[in-house]
């Protein structure tokens, strides 16, 4: 098929790339020139693994192009693909501008019928002002459907070429056969529905996987206070198919581009029509707490922040991107600086996004992991990034002021840190070494 996809972040330009894998003709579209120049030069404005080689391969094979001349990819394509951001407004509410200028010029543009698929994420009954829109620029027929995505930053083009399933809302049947014949070639697990479900099930997907993560981090939080394991007993609770094993790793919260804007969202969705949601609404507000964590602990093994030296291990919201945005790194570094601190920085990718969005005098921007341990009082490891993983922990002690490792990811086991002479702190876990102290205490203590 030919395909246009009207931008190129995260959605849309992984989306874009395997569409083009599958042997579609695909147009990738983009209003900032500055980005469609360095697509041309097989260049990627993101940082995705693999993603360049694929960029590359494509084009070569004459399948994926990129253009900023909207109105042309528009004429030359059966399906336009509408993949423009959806940010946050102050009151939560999901930011539909792009979306409905898009809608004006597809329906400008339009020279026959076209079917326009919706990935971007948005609020329930968008795709029918979706539709008004288009209607009120154009003469000519056209249908809308509704695609969410559900890839993750860091793997998305696996989760693209692989997915659990695919949803697709639709309120013309006789597009069934249509849109499964263009999305089969990644999977024969297709859930077609009404377009209303297909909006709401992206939100509800999302809140319940982060209602997960501040569920286990509440679990980790009383795990620490009761002398418990909050890994084993994560365990225990993945074991039973009905809960599973997924998302139910103790941190420091969640952050990232949908997490965080999908919850509130589905909040304010929520209380459009009069609904309280009260579960959503202490899930976002245990993940907000979850990651001051590190300060409490900092605190409580530091003498004081002030004129403390503090390495920070990590600032993307998760390994294999360079996305910091809502990255719980933010405000903990942030916190640092109001107390005091002397703060280091490193993380293998995401630094310089990090710098655009906070710089201070009194960071420190640093270039190895080594660099960013070196002559301080404590390390916080905030990203699992395998670098940090495989570090040498014995090493990491003959760098430091006081050895204090703050592990906000819980990536260490025991073995890992016995004999290292390191005061080790984690999440909803025993101090390495008290494994079998805590039970005995709180024996004693009944």
């Amino acid at each position: 098929m030919k395909l246009a996809v009207i931008g190129t972040g995260y959605v849309g330009l992984v989306s874009g790339v395997c569409f083009a894998m599958k042997g579609n003709q695909v147009i990738c579209v983009d209003q900032d020139e500055n980005k469609i120049a360095k697509l041309n030069r097989m260049l990627s404005p993101i940082y995705e693994p693999g993603i360049e080689e694929l960029i590359e391969q494509n084009m070569l094979e004459d399948r994926l192009k990129f253009t900023s001349d909207l109105h042309e990819a528009v004429r030359l394509s059966d399906v336009i693909i509408l993949a423009v951001g959806t940010p946050s407004l102050p009151n939560g509410e999901a930011d539909l501008q792009y979306i409905e200028q898009a809608a004006v010029d597809i329906g400008i543009a339009m020279d026959s019928y076209k079917i326009i698929i919706t990935k971007s994420t948005v609020p329930v009954g968008t795709n029918e002002k979706i539709r008004r829109v288009i209607d009120a620029h154009t003469s000519f027929p056209f249908d809308v459907v509704s695609v969410p995505e559900f890839l993750r930053e860091g793997s998305a083009i696996q989760d693209t070429l692989k997915p659990d399933r695919i949803v697709i809302g639709l309120d013309n049947r006789d597009l069934e056969s249509t849109m499964a014949e263009l999305h089969r070639p990644f999977t024969d697990n297709i859930f077609i529905t009404d377009i209303r479900s297909a909006e709401m099930i992206k939100y509800a997907s999302n809140a319940f996987l982060a209602t997960k993560i501040s569920f286990i981090n509440e679990i980790a939080n009383i795990c620490e206070k009761v002398g418990a394991d909050v890994t084993e007993v994560a365990k225990g609770m993945g074991s039973d198919r009905r809960i599973g094993s997924s998302f139910l790793h103790a941190g420091i919260g969640y952050g990232g581009s949908c997490f965080p804007k999908d919850t509130n969202a589905l909040i304010q969705i929520a209380g459009n029509v009069d609904y309280e949601f009260k579960l959503l609404k202490s899930v976002v507000e245990v993940n907000k707490d979850q990651r001051y964590n590190v300060i409490a602990k900092l605190k409580g093994s530091l003498e004081r922040l002030r004129g403390a030296r503090i390495g920070i291990w990590g600032v993307a919201f998760k390994p294999e991107t360079d996305d910091i945005r809502d990255a719980p790194s933010l405000e903990i570094v942030e916190t640092l600086v109001r107390e005091g601190a002397v703060v280091k920085l490193y993380d293998p990718i995401a630094l310089g996004r990090f710098r655009e969005k906070f710089d201070h005098p009194g960071l420190l921007w640093c270039g190895s992991a080594e660099e960013a341990a070196e002559g301080c009082d404590a390390v916080c490891l905030l990203t699992d990034w395998n670098e940090f993983k495989e570090f040498n922990l014995h090493k990491l002690v003959g760098l430091m002021r006081q050895p204090v490792l703050i592990d906000g990811r819980n990536v260490y086991e025991q073995k890992q840190i016995e004999g290292t002479g390191l005061e080790y702190i984690s999440v909803g876990r025993p101090q390495m070494g008290e494994f079998y102290e805590y039970p005995r205490k709180i024996a004693e203590a009944l």
